[in-house]
């Protein structure tokens, strides 16, 4: 499997960047954003499903009604979003995903994907002196650039480790 991945500039939806605070951390509004690519053979080795629509061009556009052609899986586009979160905070557990698929994203389409902190909850496991942190992340993920409407749009929760972000990671997330 070959997804191919870009960061973009981020957004914080505060006055104050990450880089600039005395010790960076996750913050709520804090975004990132992030570049993929799904290339056919992303499509055809990934998740078993042999429904027509996302293996053959002349069924997607006679019988599913997608104009284009083939169709990626939805789960497929949205497994970004653990990616993303667990890429920036190792250790992380995805604990729930809600998705809508609004439009569909095809077999070649550039997709953005925007994960963006709602609500910080700090948790301390029973009888433990190791804080965690429950998370819950506005997901997005946009296929025109201009990031008109989502084709997915949900929310997720994550237990994070820590809030602590590395140097490299806190330019990333603003």
């Amino acid at each position: 499997m070959r997804l191919v991945r870009a960061i973009l500039p981020l957004v914080r939806n505060t006055t104050t960047t990450a880089a600039s605070s005395p010790a960076a951390v996750l913050r709520v509004g804090d975004a990132v954003r992030e570049r993929w690519r799904f290339t056919e053979a992303d499509v055809a080795a990934v998740s078993g499903d042999r429904n027509p629509v996302h293996l053959d061009d002349a069924v997607a556009r006679e019988v599913g009604g997608f104009r284009r052609g083939r169709v990626v899986h939805g789960m497929l586009v949205a497994s970004i979003f653990p990616s993303v979160i667990a890429a920036h905070f190792p250790g992380a557990v995805y604990a729930s995903q809600t998705l809508r698929f609004a439009a569909p994203v095809y077999v070649g389409d550039e997709v953005v994907a925007q994960v963006q902190a709602l609500h910080i909850r700090m948790r301390a496991p029973n009888g433990s002196t190791t804080s965690r942190y429950a998370i819950k992340f506005a997901t997005k993920c946009f296929v025109d650039e201009d990031e008109g409407s989502p084709a997915i749009d949900g929310e997720a929760m994550a237990i994070l480790p820590t809030l602590d972000l590395s140097s490299e990671t806190a330019r990333k997330w603003q």
